[in-house]
């Protein structure tokens, strides 16, 4: 067992994907079988959401100092979500020229039943305002579903728990405000990031501007932080197992010739999406931080897997904070502020998706695209990709949107939202494995923001071992 755990976590997470995916492809049923252990582990780091946000980014705030801090990191953050997007779906538009995945597809024999599930998931999509995104939670839904299935939770939340006590001795109140915040995560389970953000940033700044009094209390919420990476740290420990658990099931349950039918479409999204990180990623942080691209790839590739098996930026989280702030030097003031925002605002891989799903659906259609299209098509997926978190299968029915960009002189929509729904039905029983692919790009573009915004706040710190890659050498190596 001992030399399990001397192998570092990257590697074992990798060899997760690949026993699971060998398991899911040799033994469908099998890996089918696998998918609870798979969403545990998700539930399990979804748990750690709150607290962890809640404690580190309060944390941040008072050892920032001084409010104005936190406005010039929040504008840079923003700015840099922004820029980044708009080279994704630019390349992602780009890639859709090139590659061309619509042509000579026949987009009317998509099943009836994944029509009917794409509509009503449009229909939803399309009710839920952006108030109802920014307070999105329901309280009792949430103790519900966590009911649902009481021993496999609680055994999950006591697991936490433990860790938080194990790893805090002899601090015991620490681990217990850390049990309360994980209480509160459980209830509070569907409360938009965003809000999470506000609360949390409105609770640290009354501490930094009130002081005297408050002055303990935020004392105290910094030592949690530190609980809660050390929780979140044991728990990747089962990383391994829940990859491999995920990616059986994803295998087991599409198998790899998934792709076959739209294998021009997953070539221009996973390409895009390779070019965004190697190009535009690489660019930040070996120009922007002076960091080793490799170093950077190394240090948050425990985060880019968990990315890839679950297609979750949120819950991803977690994993990618600690990679940033123990892999990359980053701190956790700027860490807990920029990847939350990020979980929520940037959706580069999404960003791609649009732009390609726009003109895989105008060749399919034979629809001619202008310049003037091509711009619509840019600013409209920029935008709608920016709301995307808020939306179940975002990447794919926010595609409707975009779609409707295409009129004719008289303004009269080129493609009917009949034809869209088609479009989006032929897609949507071959979209997991391609959000897989755009998680994982969202997830590396936050860290990469992450790590230029700590650089221009003077917060990125000298890491002489990097965890992830046990190479001893400086930071700009």
């Amino acid at each position: 067992m001992a030399r399990w755990f001397d192998i570092p976590l990257w590697r074992r997470v990798i060899g997760g994907l690949v026993v699971g995916g060998v398991l899911g492809y040799l033994a469908p049923e099998f890996g089918v079988a696998l998918k609870p252990a798979g969403d545990a582990f998700v539930r399990m780091i979804k748990m750690l959401i709150i607290p962890l946000i809640f404690s580190t980014l309060v944390a941040g705030v008072v050892a920032m100092g001084d409010p104005k801090r936190l406005g010039s990191l929040g504008s840079r953050t923003i700015i840099l979500y922004l820029v980044t997007t708009a080279f994704a779906v630019t390349l992602g538009l780009a890639m859709a020229t090139l590659v061309k995945p619509g042509v000579g597809i026949d987009v009317a024999g998509a099943q009836s039943d994944a029509a009917s599930t794409v509509t009503s998931q449009l229909d939803a999509a399309g009710s839920a305002g952006f108030g109802d995104r920014f307070l999105n939670f329901d309280i009792a839904a949430d103790l519900a579903a966590f009911m649902a299935k009481p021993l496999e939770n609680l055994l999950l939340f006591a697991f936490l728990v433990a860790c938080s006590f194990f790893g805090a001795r002899p601090q015991l109140f620490h681990a217990a405000l850390f049990t309360v915040l994980l209480i509160v995560g459980v209830a509070f389970a569907s409360l938009n990031i965003l809000t999470v953000i506000a609360i949390t940033l409105t609770t640290g700044v009354a501490i930094l501007v009130v002081g005297g009094p408050l002055i303990p209390v935020g004392a105290a919420i910094e030592r949690t932080s530190d609980v809660a990476m050390e929780v979140v740290k044991r728990a990747m420990e089962l990383a391994p197992l829940g990859v491999a658990a995920l990616m059986a099931w994803v295998i087991g349950d599409k198998g790899f010739g998934i792709l076959a039918n739209l294998s021009l479409l997953a070539l221009a999204l996973y390409g895009a999406c390779i070019v965004q990180i190697l190009v535009v990623y690489g660019s930040i942080v070996r120009f922007g931080v002076g960091m080793s691209f490799r170093r950077f790839l190394r240090g948050i590739f425990d985060a880019q897997a968990f990315a890839y098996s679950t297609a979750s930026s949120s819950a991803t989280l977690p994993i990618t904070i600690k990679n940033v702030t123990e892999n990359l030097g980053v701190k956790k003031s700027v860490a807990s502020a920029v990847l939350p925002l990020g979980a929520t605002i940037n959706m580069d891989g999404t960003a791609i998706y649009l732009g390609i799903v726009a003109l895989f659906a105008a060749q399919a259609l034979e629809i001619s695209v202008s310049m003037s299209d091509y711009v619509l098509v840019a600013l409209t997926a920029t935008l709608a990709s920016v709301g995307a978190a808020g939306i179940p299968s975002a990447g794919l029915f926010l595609a409707a949107t975009v779609l409707a960009v295409f009129q004719d002189e008289t303004g009269a929509a080129r493609i009917t939202p009949e034809q869209a729904t088609l479009v989006i039905a032929f897609i949507f029983p071959f979209d997991r494995l391609l959000d897989m692919m755009r998680t994982m790009t969202n997830v590396t573009g936050d860290a990469a923001v992450a790590t230029l915004v700590a650089k221009w706040q003077g917060d990125l710190q000298s890491v002489e071992s990097t965890p992830a890659s046990g190479i001893n050498r400086p930071l700009d190596a």
